[in-house]
């Protein structure tokens, strides 16, 4: 266990031990059930910190606290008169330390950071090794503090160049000195960010470090984004990465579209009073027009299906669209594209405040309620961008579009046309219930944290 994991043992542990000591449940059966707990946390190897994510967690507890209800069971005298009453309490047992037991990893990180933290070092000062210590700064449950980078260039010990320095804001060494930065910044963490190392310069690096650091990873050369599910086999000695595609299959579909129609549910609910606000809100900026605006997008198995959405632009946008493009190169170009403008003149007053806020989307629950959509799947693309999409339309159209997905949780705002369509083909190729529950918990913290444009798209 890492001293972290050790932590998170002591807290559960006793946490759980307490919640099981008050449950009205007979003393052999409740030592049987934490003995049970105990094999479960550690066969789904929670506190050996492999997890770089909060979502991977999550995914280790349920399964362990799924696979303890259900072995449970097996533990219960069923010549007993209180079959049920035991049944319901291991449930209500099982629900609540689970829910206790996300939350303490959740703070865990945060309240032991810097006793539990792992001071890191990043070989490069390029481009990668930049994006690698963004995701540090912002992944605290990865626990990495990065002390600063090794540039690699213009050194005698490497037999190439491989990156162009950028501008940090943490210290760039030598290569030379990397021994004695490890010691005097108490390194136990290297992290290498130059995926064109060759094998040669890796070798000799690894040998200098591999004696001083325990934790050592580094990011393979990857020419684009790994728009497939992959997994890494040991081949015979040759590292072999295999690939398939993660089509959906009846039961998940099943369960997928009962996710749908439950998370739907509140989501018209919560239409009713907020129409009322938005209708009021666009007559007091004189805007009589519809508050709802309807247009048709590409759905499943290219079937087009007409989506809904709270009006955000003036009524005669398309034209207004096409007169701009005819009159400005700039805007012409941009929406080639991108499909969209970043300073749109055709949003109104109303409507920007509804994309700042996430809400123009809301009225496509009732899409998602009707089937024509999913709460997670490929963004609805236009009709007129089927052209656009080439090859890749058809695992855009291999499943329903989404409220949210990929591209809205893990792009950027300023993210290109044939970047979204990366993003939503690696969906299809990748699928699983667990990655929709993963994006929606994703989606749910970029709204909770007030990011812009979490699920706005560029259309009306």
């Amino acid at each position: 266990m890492t001293r972290l994991g050790i932590i998170k043992f002591i807290i559960e542990l006793t946490l759980s031990s307490v919640l099981m000591a008050v449950l009205p449940l007979p003393g052999a059966l409740k030592i049987k059930l934490i003995i049970l707990w105990l094999i479960m946390q550690f066969w789904s190897g929670r506190y050996k910190h492999k997890a770089l994510l909060f979502t991977d967690e999550m995914y280790l507890l349920i399964m362990s606290f799924c696979g303890f209800f259900i072995i449970s069971l097996l533990l219960i005298n069923t010549n007993s008169g209180i079959l049920w009453d035991e049944v319901g309490w291991i449930a209500f047992f099982t629900c609540a330390d689970l829910i206790a037991s996300l939350y303490i990893n959740r703070w865990a990180h945060i309240w032991f950071w810097n006793e539990v933290k792992h001071n890191a070092l990043i070989i490069g000062a390029g481009p990668t090794a930049t994006q690698l210590y963004n995701v540090c700064k912002t992944n605290r449950f990865s626990l990495m503090d990065v002390k600063g980078f090794i540039n690699c260039n213009d050194d005698p010990f490497f037999l190439h160049n491989y990156q162009d320095i950028t501008l940090q804001e943490l210290p760039i060494w030598k290569v030379k000195d990397i021994e004695q930065i490890i010691k005097d910044k108490e390194i136990d963490a290297v992290l290498i960010a130059i995926p064109e190392m060759g094998r040669t310069d890796m070798n000799r690096l690894y040998g200098r470090i591999a004696n001083l650091v325990d934790n050592i990873q580094f990011l393979p050369r990857v020419d684009g984004q790994i728009n497939f599910a992959s997994k890494i086999n040991d081949f015979d000695g040759l590292l072999m990465i295999s690939t398939s595609t993660g089509k959906i299959g009846p039961i998940e579909r099943g369960l997928k579209r009962a996710m749908d129609i439950i998370g739907s549910i509140p989501g018209m609910l919560v239409l009713i009073p907020l129409t009322a606000y938005v209708a009021i809100s666009n007559r007091r900026n004189g805007d009589t027009d519809p508050i709802f605006f309807v247009q048709e997008r590409i759905g499943k198995d290219g079937k087009l299906f007409k989506m809904y959405k709270y009006r955000s632009m003036i009524p005669n946008a398309e034209q207004v669209l096409k007169e701009l493009m005819e009159t400005d190169e700039d805007i012409r170009k941009e929406y080639k594209e991108n499909k969209k403008l970043r300073n749109d003149p055709r949003i109104t007053k109303a409507g920007k405040f509804l994309r700042e806020k996430s809400l123009d989307e809301f009225p496509q629950f009732i899409n998602v309620f009707k089937g024509d959509m999913s709460l997670v799947g490929p963004r609805p693309y236009l009709p007129g961008e089927r052209e656009d999409m080439g090859e890749i339309y058809e695992d855009i159209i291999g499943t329903k579009p989404g409220i949210t997905g990929m591209w809205q949780t893990h792009g950027r705002s300023d993210v290109t046309f044939e970047e979204r369509l990366d993003l939503d083909s690696f969906y299809f190729r990748n699928y699983s219930l667990w990655l929709d529950i993963t994006l929606l918990l994703r989606t749910f913290k970029t709204v909770f944290s007030r990011k812009k444009n979490l699920i706005g798209y560029e259309a009306q």
